[in-house]
């Protein structure tokens, strides 16, 4: 059977392996770092204690392929899912919007009645948003030329739709300021999560450090995973790759998968020509905080109206790690201010948090999380098959029908497998959700 080097052991890299190896292929997977998991990710910190994740990452039940990840690592299991949805404002008052049973606009409807932060007016706007979601999903033609916050002014949203629903729910999402984001991935996100199947709403939260959830990609069958093995550059013949040069020699293989951050492959393979100067970076900021006593009696919580948006409960109501999305204001913040923001702001909705001594806390500004969702975007996104004919792209920036989430990195690598299994003339079907 065939060989097939996979550069990048993030989540497009290991599912474009899970696919090929189950499907006969022999992979080997190199990765630059000591652990799997790319931005998706979990370590010690220097003090010792049990290991934190980067970031807390979220799931949904839409994502489908992401889901049939997991199941082929064997770690379906591990992932918890929510049925309930707590939004906090400042001063502790708690709506719940409810996720699964049944779907679509009136059920909707049903579920925004009792959410206490929208007004009656907010509500009828974020009604008829739906209804518009609904209707145009599928006949406008511009809705990756404007952005997501002209597509709520068009449609007469409220501000306090848009602020304390819109922009709490989508943001989070699509890791991209509603005035940035393209309407399209809005629409998506919206439309998958809140008006697709019973099971499409739920968030899902791993159980287990991401990097135990990861490093089960060590036992799929037919994947050998090198770590700290830096693929530095690709050998390149009449467009051709020859070999890929890592651990100090060339690796050959009858087939290439790149599933790299953008900015990395114009010099790994210029032969490609390659052009992202048209990508962004967009930053998430996760803060982690230890307190002396429990602070916080709910699983998760959306914290409106602040610069914090998600507040989680990692341990006993004491561990709670917050996550600013699209975190451009915190990037050039020192790491004590922003620890003194984070109190502050989760002491306005768990007041004990602003009692309690804090014990511990740990900042991670990924600056490079995801790329920038703007409107315009699609065009320079590449396809998994490339003009060298035994290479391929893989990386939630490709062509996925996705932004940046987990779902579309595993997507692309699935489509990356896919791409692969018809070179080599055993067309196979990986993808899921189509």
């Amino acid at each position: 059977m065939s060989g097939v080097i996979v550069i990048g052991g993030g989540l497009a890299g290991l599912a474009a392996a899970a696919a090929l190896g189950e499907a006969g292929f022999d992979v080997d997977v190199f990765e630059a770092r000591g652990f799997l998991g790319g931005r998706a990710s979990s370590y010690q910190l220097p003090e010792g204690g049990p290991a934190i994740d980067n970031c807390q990452h979220v799931l949904l039940g839409c994502f489908v392929s992401l889901l049939d990840f997991y199941a082929r690592l064997g770690v379906r299991d591990r992932i918890r899912f929510h049925d309930e949805f707590y939004f906090i404002e400042p001063g502790g008052r708690v709506s719940v919007l409810r996720a699964g049973g049944a779907r679509g606009p009136l059920a909707l409807a049903g579920a925004f009645v009792r959410l206490r932060f929208l007004s009656l007016a907010d509500k009828l706007a974020v009604a008829r948003g739906v209804r518009a979601i609904r209707r145009e999903r599928e006949t406008r033609d511009d809705l990756d030329r404007i952005t997501m916050l002209d597509w709520l002014r068009e449609k007469q949203q409220t501000p306090q739709a848009i602020e304390r629903f819109w922009r709490q729910v989508l943001v989070s999402a699509v890791n991209e300021d509603l005035d940035r984001m393209a309407a399209r991935h809005g629409f998506q996100v919206f439309s998958l999560g809140f008006l697709g199947g019973e099971e499409s709403g739920r968030m899902g939260l791993s159980s287990v450090p991401l990097a135990e959830l990861y490093g089960a990609a060590g036992r799929l069958p037919r994947v050998r995973v090198h770590l700290r093995a830096p693929v530095e550059r690709l050998l390149v013949e009449n467009r051709w790759v020859r070999a890929a040069v890592a651990e100090g020699s060339p690796q050959t293989a009858d087939y290439f998968v790149c599933a790299l951050p953008f900015e990395r492959v114009p010099a790994l393979v210029p032969e490609l020509g390659l052009d992202v100067s048209a990508f962004e970076h967009s930053p998430i900021a996760g803060i982690h905080l230890w307190f002396d006593r429990t602070v916080m009696d709910l699983p998760h919580a959306a914290l409106l109206d602040r610069t914090v948006q998600w507040a989680f409960n990692k341990g006993q109501g004491r561990y709670i790690q917050l996550v600013v999305s699209a975190a451009r204001s915190l990037v050039e913040m020192p790491r004590q201010e922003v620890v003194d923001l984070a109190v502050r702001e989760l002491a306005e909705f768990f007041p004990r948090a602003g009692e309690a001594q804090l014990e511990k806390s740990h900042v991670v500004k990924e600056l490079r999380a995801t790329f920038s969702a703007r409107p315009g975007m699609e065009a320079f996104r590449p396809p998994a098959r490339t003009a060298i004919a035994n290479l391929f792209l893989a990386g939630d920036w490709t062509r996925t029908g996705w932004p940046a989430t987990m779902e579309g990195a595993v997507r692309s690598g699935y489509l990356a497998a896919e791409a692969v299994a018809a070179a080599a003339g055993k067309p196979q079907r990986f993808l899921r959700g189509e």
